[in-house]
């Protein structure tokens, strides 16, 4: 009977052992993105940048007082309806943060109703200045934004290609109207004339009455403002095919692997602005080799989508393990870290500053082409 009761003390002491560690459970994150539909390359991009943050940070040791990092990634289909019921699932299943959305019509409406149940929002790719500018406090982007990406535009338009006309292309989105008005806005104070500005659908494929308009115009400059790249390879190539043979440029929504491989020798010469992204660094290299064994080539917006999840890891770590929205936003504001695609600096109003460069094009591959901040081409 001794032992017996010797026994039981021995497991009680082990239990409450137990219970002083404390509990450990699986850190809850989600992600949003359009993971069906004509927008799916860069949504499942997004996914994999945060899957691939979670990989590594658990390879590493994970996070103090979780036993693992669980990510729930919802399809917002670029559908601002959608986008709020994937926001609406994701506080359900009690997630801390958000990594997403990759449109600006889904961030900007999801990011209301996470905001309000206090749930961190972190956009890899929404650069729509709304974004930011709407006084929600737990709302970051680590892309840059729409009035920096047009102005790098129209300096390059200016002070490298000496342009004096234009011809303005988008279909109709938040994001691609937005900076479609943006870019005709500067040009006009910059002294280009715009010589049209029309709109396409989503999801058309036949773009022969617009870029009709666009050659009768023959302006020295088209700006194409998609919201993917898929969208933007259809329009250079009947453009091309169409004989306009003026400078063509996109924007980083158009930035894709993907804009190669359909458009192929349409695409050569193309300009586009992106995000400029050191890929000499190790915060890079690291990412990439990790990005690349499980998911191939990186997408525009993986190392943004992974950079946001390491973010927000390391917020959670210098709060101890507290995941309070007001915790974790006020930690990210104080974080100064390197990056995979740029060094993390948020801003009090979320933003993390863009560095917009010029990229090209040529021979099958993107290059960076010419730096807005030194007037100069990149050495080769």
């Amino acid at each position: 009977m001794k032992r017996f009761i010797l026994a039981v003390l021995a497991l009680a002491l082990v239990a409450v052992a137990g219970c002083d560690s404390g509990p450990k459970e699986a850190l809850k994150v989600g992600s949003m993105s359009p993971l069906t539909g004509p927008y799916a390359a860069d949504g499942n991009d997004i996914a994999n940048g945060v899957r691939t943050a979670i990989e590594v940070t658990q390879q590493a040791g994970g996070l103090p007082g979780f036993e693992s990092i669980q990510l729930i990634a919802e399809d917002t289909a670029c559908d601002p309806r959608q986008a709020v019921a994937a926001a609406n699932k994701l506080i359900n299943e009690g997630v801390v943060a958000v990594v997403g959305a990759y449109c600006s019509s889904s961030t900007i409406p999801a990011s209301e109703t996470l905001d309000q149940e206090g749930v961190v929002m972190i956009t890899p790719a929404s650069t729509n200045e709304k974004v930011t500018e709407r006084g929600l406090k737990n709302m970051f982007r680590t892309c840059g934004r729409d009035d920096d990406q047009s102005i790098a535009a129209i300096k390059f338009m200016t002070d490298y290609l000496k342009a004096k006309t234009l011809f303005i292309i988008d279909d109709k989105t938040t994001y691609s109207q937005g900076l479609a008005d943006s870019v005709e806005k500067k040009a006009a104070a910059a002294g280009i004339d715009v010589l049209g500005h029309e709109h396409v659908n989503q999801g058309d494929k036949d773009f022969s009455a617009v870029l009709t308009k666009a050659k009768e115009a023959n302006p020295d400059v088209l700006y194409m403002s998609m919201q993917n790249s898929a969208t933007g390879s259809l329009l250079i190539i009947q453009a091309r095919r169409m004989g306009l043979k003026c400078a063509a440029i996109g924007q980083d929504a158009v930035y894709h692997p993907q804009f190669i491989e359909i458009a192929k020798d349409a695409a050569e010469g193309v300009y586009l602005t992106f995000g400029y992204i050191d890929k000499d660094k190790p915060a890079y290299k690291k990412f990439l080799d990790a990005y690349t064994a499980k998911y191939g080539e990186p997408g525009a917006y993986s190392a943004y989508a992974y950079d946001s999840a390491m973010a927000l890891f390391e917020a959670i770590k210098m709060a101890k393990g507290k995941t309070d929205a007001a915790t974790i936003s006020a930690n990210l504001k104080q974080l100064t870290m390197e990056g995979a695609s740029k060094k993390m600096d948020y801003l009090e109003n979320g933003d993390s500053g863009s560095n917009y460069i010029i990229r090209k094009v040529e021979n099958g591959q993107f290059i960076n082409f010419w730096d807005p901040q030194t007037g100069k081409v990149f050495e080769k």
